[in-house]
């Protein structure tokens, strides 16, 4: 009668959280809407909105614009004033204009919802892919994809990289303060802003920052016009295992993309090429537990997800590839690190929610 029970209030407990996890993708869902479609925007910054007066401002048309609304209010993501329809105003609550609007916020969390959009776009290849063993390629996510990582990740580079990561690392943070001027390699770039935040970090350095994904280069090139380091940072739409690139930097970086390799080996091998004698590299990665652990905490649930979704799907694409995941614990990037060819890997003393960094030593 015991196990009984016991299996009928397992039941009603994961019926309940199922019911609330819908509840809350759907609030996910509408806070994509209302950044992609720039409601909340309109509703920033001024008097409380009624839903014809938001369609107006955003462009968009007022039956939507009204269920929208009272979606959000239902949520408590916006305030509602007024009972009568079509003239009640609606409003930003103090304090979430910060998570939903503020771009350089470490509080800034609306991207999240373009990721998990992001992500589940090509779900009828994922499930392919799922049955074949084959993967995912990463275009296939399309513009949301990458806008949402640069996005998510754009208030930890402009608040940390250059004022807390590299400056805790003594050998780095000399040598990019030295002369003659360092160069620096940011592989994998994406969208390019933590290659800027070095280069403004560090007025003396050369920065390269290279991406294999063209799109990505196209837009950093966009994000760094106006941003003061034109003259020491230039992107590339490259492989770096071009050969005319070897040998030439102090200090070679990956931020949150090994993981999505199909052969981090082979990339981190050629990382360790394009270093100059006495270089380093600096790699930062998914602050995973240090080993499977069930149940998990919400942050590596939140890992896994993006992994079945998008990271392993992009690293099984190729023949041979590693399918590492999101999950990428730090034995695996020792592993990796050890078969490029690097003579150490140290696991460093920087404390973040979300990322873990290492250096690693040719």
């Amino acid at each position: 009668m015991a196990t009984v029970a016991d299996a009928t209030e397992r039941r009603d407990a994961l019926v309940g959280r199922l019911f609330l996890d819908a509840v809350g993708a759907f609030d996910l869902f509408s806070v994509y809407i209302g950044e992609t479609l720039g409601l909340y925007q309109a509703l920033a910054g001024g008097d409380p909105l009624t839903s014809s007066e938001l369609a107006e401002a955003a462009g968009i048309h007022e039956r939507y614009a009204r269920e929208w609304l009272e979606h959000q209010a239902a949520s408590d993501l916006l305030t509602a004033d007024g009972n009568e329809e079509g003239s009640r105003r609606f409003r930003l609550p103090e304090g979430h204009e910060e998570a939903l609007l503020d771009v350089s916020s470490l509080n800034y969390i609306a991207p999240l919802a373009r990721a998990v959009v992001a992500s589940i776009r090509p779900i009828d290849a994922v499930l392919e892919a799922m049955r074949s063993g084959d993967g995912v390629p990463y275009a296939d996510y399309g513009e949301d994809l990458h806008e949402a990582q640069a996005a998510f990740t754009r208030p930890l580079f402009e608040n940390l990289l250059g004022k807390e990561w590299l400056g805790s690392v003594p050998e780095i943070h000399e040598r990019l303060l030295a002369d003659p001027p360092a160069r620096v390699a940011d592989v994998a770039c994406g969208q390019g802003r933590s290659s800027i935040e070095i280069a403004r970090a560090y007025p003396k350095v050369q920065v390269d920052g290279i991406d294999s994904d063209s799109a990505s280069i196209e837009f950093a090139r966009k994000n760094l016009a106006g941003s003061g380091v034109e003259d020491r940072l230039s992107f590339h739409d490259a492989d770096a295992a071009d050969a005319g690139l070897a040998g030439r930097y102090d200090l070679v970086t990956i931020f949150e993309a090994l993981h999505d390799m199909s052969y981090p080996v082979e990339v981190l091998r050629s990382a360790r090429g394009l270093l100059a004698d006495g270089g380093l590299m600096f790699i930062g990665d998914e602050r995973t537990e240090d080993s499977f652990t069930a149940p998990a905490s919400e942050t590596e649930r939140l890992f896994y997800g993006f992994s079945i979704l998008h990271c392993l799907p992009v690293g099984m694409v190729g023949q041979g590839a590693a399918g590492t995941g999101t999950v990428i614990r730090a034995h695996t990037v020792k592993e990796y690190a050890e078969q490029a060819g690097f003579s150490g890997t140290e696991v460093l003393p920087i404390e973040n929610d979300f990322w873990r960094f290492y250096l690693l030593r040719p």
